[in-house]
């Protein structure tokens, strides 16, 4: 008789144990899946989160030139896909051309790298596979990556 009561009494402690733990686990699963953890999806539409890919061009023929204002423009957020040389060497004022028709875009890029607003031109080409190009030009001392 006392054998049988040893077992009971086991079965009764397992028993609660494990509703115990169910219940812990269900607490779990029903409070770790509230809404506040939950990454909200953003519009499918809403193109504002994805950074202008653009390229740095060298208009000054200054050596490494175009390695500070990439590491400068990427801290900003922006997507540099290229680095190389302009055309001449005789660009006298930094610019910024406007390659897809996103000038607001242009516009600010120029703001926060300290190009006059009237330095931002539209130059759609369709060999290029950047929104925007931006040209250091010989002022490259007046910019924000070097003050």
């Amino acid at each position: 008789m006392k054998q049988q009561f040893k077992k009971s009494r086991l079965l009764n402690i397992a028993i609660v144990l494990l509703v115990f733990f169910n219940g812990m686990q269900l607490y779990g699963i029903i409070f770790s899946s509230s809404t506040h953890n939950i990454p909200v999806a953003k519009n499918i539409n809403d193109t504002t989160h994805i950074p202008l890919q653009i390229n740095v061009l060298n208009g000054c023929g200054v050596n490494g030139i175009g390695t500070t204002m990439t590491k400068y423009s990427r801290k900003l957020g922006y997507d540099v896909v290229e680095i190389g040389n302009y055309k001449t060497f005789d660009v006298e004022q930094s610019i910024i051309i406007d390659r897809s028709g996103k000038m607001n875009e242009a516009q600010e890029l120029a703001l926060l790298l300290g190009i006059n607003k009237k330095n931002v031109i539209q130059q759609f080409s369709n060999d290029q596979m950047v929104s925007a190009s931006i040209v250091i030009g010989k002022d490259y001392k007046s910019l924000k990556p070097w003050k």
